[in-house]
């Protein structure tokens, strides 16, 4: 997987590749999200339409991530969910905990509110 990682508008925004199925895989992502809570970011939008695929370690990655930023008063937003993705994430009932939001746009848009 690839991860590019960039800043727009003064959110952080964190864009995975490919599929996203553990280890070598999250390596990088969850690299990426502990170097900006190291850097005491708040804001970070992932955006995920570019990720074709998603498993349990992949859910697992983005839980913690997101535990993570809230407990040190930040937030973490999923945008641009596929089809695959929006359904796993249905399936595991975390619609209900994370702030999805169709575009990135959208998303940095929420931080302003």
């Amino acid at each position: 997987m690839k991860v590019k990682s960039y800043t727009q508008d003064g959110i952080e925004v964190i864009e995975p590749k490919g599929k996203f199925l553990g280890g070598a895989d999250t390596g990088e992502l969850d690299e990426k999200l502990y170097a900006l809570l190291g850097k005491g970011v708040k804001a970070v939008i992932i955006d995920l339409g570019s990720t074709d695929w998603m498993n349990s370690s992949g859910i697992a990655i983005l839980i913690h991530h997101y535990k993570k930023f809230r407990d040190q008063g930040g937030n973490l937003k999923l945008a641009n969910l596929t089809k695959n993705i929006e359904k796993i994430l249905v399936i595991a009932k975390l619609t209900s905990v994370f702030e999805t939001y169709d575009s990135l746009d959208e998303a940095v848009a929420s931080f302003k509110k």
